[in-house]
């Protein structure tokens, strides 16, 4: 009886489909561009499984104010399928590598309309499941400085500012153990002159006496020869 209730537990998993594992899809999240440049919209993504040959890549666009996306790019079966009638007519290239789970695509001349919201959705069977990313295009007439940029120019700034600091503090450091230095030596070079000077001053003076007393023996003498 057991062996007949494994059996049909079997039975009935087997029965039942696999889900499909979960996919995911990366796109950067801002590009900045200016008119009349080129710019790569970059896709890849991630699965578990190995890469199908029936993978497939798909871009929308979505332009600035409006709620409608519209198909630009598709590929599939290894083959790829750009819009002709579009507003990226001409002017999109398949740039990826399916092989390597790569859909970017380039848009050329690029004009101020095409500011928008691009998605790419990719799947890989079985793993068709996944949400698509998204990515801004924002065409401008020059390049805006980044808030990255700003930061980490205020950041070097700080640093700088700080290593001038502690190379200031070190070199008055140096300058004033100099100065003590020299007025050490200076000063103990004037304790000693002076400490040679009392002792030469405290010597004893010359015995002036000796040539007086011999004056007197030749006066003495000079009187008992008399």
């Amino acid at each position: 009886m057991l062996t007949l209730v494994a059996l049909a537990s079997l039975l009935v998993l087997a029965a039942v489909p696999k889900p499909s594992e979960a996919i995911v899809i990366y796109t950067g999240w801002e590009r900045h561009a200016l008119v009349g440049s080129d710019v790569r919209l970059s896709c890849s993504f991630f699965s578990w499984r190995w890469t199908s040959e029936d993978v497939s890549f798909s871009w929308t666009y979505r332009p600035d104010g409006s709620r409608d996306s519209i198909s630009i790019f598709h590929y599939t079966r290894g083959m790829a399928y750009l819009d002709n009638k579009g507003p990226f007519r001409d002017r999109l290239e398949f740039l990826g590598d399916p092989s390597r789970r790569d859909g970017s695509i380039l848009l050329k001349n690029l004009e101020f309309s095409d500011n928008g919201t691009f998605t790419c959705d990719a799947k890989n069977p079985p793993d068709i499941v996944g949400r698509a990313s998204s990515v801004r295009l924002l065409v401008f007439e020059k390049v805006p400085i980044q808030a990255g940029v700003i930061t980490g120019s205020i950041i070097g700034a700080v640093l700088g500012l700080l290593l001038l600091i502690v190379v200031i503090y070190y070199l008055m450091r140096f300058l004033v153990a100099r100065r003590v230095f020299s007025l050490s030596v200076s000063k103990h070079g004037k304790k000693k002159k002076e400490g040679s000077q009392q002792r030469q001053g405290s010597a004893p003076p010359a015995d002036t006496a000796k040539p007086k007393a011999s004056e007197k023996k030749k006066l003495e003498s000079r009187k008992e020869r008399k």
